[in-house]
């Protein structure tokens, strides 16, 4: 198939490095040949119908920028099989031949939706949560994971000054591998994730233990969608303080995680797969999404994508505990 108008939007929740991925996507395409529209506010712009036409010009300098430039928005209208095929309609109406979604899980649901409609789609790998199939690594991760390594090693300094016990949360509704890695790299005293489960009076006998081993303080790791979050462990921790022996404070680190500058790692990959999505375009490779395995770009089905879990590696989980 041979295009002349590509569309590039963002979706989902924001990643540090989309903005380098936008660019990427627009200067590849306009080095082939082709006209380039972003679409405003993720799906919502294709019922909306707000395109922007862009050129090289308008993607330059936003590679440091956090965020995406073309902004993201819930759109429940496109959820249902009426709403994909108004989005279809549009984009053919604005002579639109092909489009790349850049985004998690929910975002390339919502490609695969428009490639089960023979509309022509590429996704790019992008979620701070490192969950999706067909991916070692995605967009934003790094970032996101230097971010909380920064602050657990800033919380490390007040509890050994306090010999007190911190929860730090930090982003993973289905998937720990934030939690996990941040766990690791900041040497912290025990991390909790979705994938293994766990009970309060565990947490609480592992840090009466790094104290008795003269631990000065106790950091414990914790993704938000543990079995328990930072704020029921917090509570469970006051109501037996007496019992326990020790008292536990809360940093949620939250949406910190997705902003600031992203990493040189976060824009190179962006870059990278950025490029890959038009060149699965130009070969007429539709469908998939392109994401990094073993240090090289490739594709992978969006129905494999999106119809299995991304597993977390376990032997990691043992690593740190060994480490703890």
């Amino acid at each position: 198939m041979q295009f002349k108008k590509v569309g590039v939007l963002t979706s989902g929740g924001d990643a540090p490095g989309m903005n380098a991925a936008i660019r990427s996507v627009v200067r590849t395409g306009i080095h082939k040949g082709w006209q380039m529209v972003g679409v405003r506010n993720g799906y919502q712009g294709l019922i909306s119908e707000n395109f922007q036409p862009l050129g090289v010009r308008d993607v330059g300098g936003i590679m440091h920028q956090g965020g995406t430039i073309l902004g993201s928005a819930r759109c429940l209208e496109f959820t249902t099989l009426d709403g994909q095929r108004k989005a279809v309609r549009n984009l053919n109406r604005h002579g639109i031949d092909g489009l790349v979604v850049i985004g998690g899980n929910g975002s390339q649901t919502g490609s695969y939706a428009l490639s089960k409609l023979d509309y022509p789609v590429v996704g790019v790998a992008s979620t701070i949560d490192n969950d999706l199939c067909g991916s070692d690594i995605t967009i934003g991760v790094d970032t996101a994971l230097n971010i909380a390594v920064e602050a657990i090693d800033r919380l490390k300094i007040t509890a050994s000054s306090h010999q007190r016990a911190f929860l730090v949360e930090v982003m993973g509704r289905d998937c720990g591998y934030l939690a996990l890695m941040a766990a690791i790299a900041g040497g912290a005293e025990k991390v909790l994730i979705p994938e293994v489960d766990f009970e309060p009076e565990d947490v609480a006998r592992e840090i009466s233990e790094a104290y008795d081993k003269g631990k000065a303080h106790a950091i414990i790791v914790v993704a938000e969608g543990a079995k328990y979050n930072a704020e029921q462990l917090r509570d469970y921790f006051t109501a037996n303080k007496e019992r326990l022996g020790f008292s536990i404070r809360i940093s949620i680190l939250g949406h910190t995680q997705r902003g600031g500058s992203p990493t040189a790692y976060d824009r190179t990959l962006a870059s990278r797969l950025g490029a890959g999505a038009t060149a699965a375009l130009e070969r007429g490779e539709t469908g998939v999404l392109v994401g990094m395995i073993k240090s090289e770009i490739v594709t992978t089905p969006l129905v494999e994508v999106c119809n299995n879990k991304k597993p977390i590696d376990l032997a990691l989980f043992e690593l740190q505990r060994i480490l703890d």
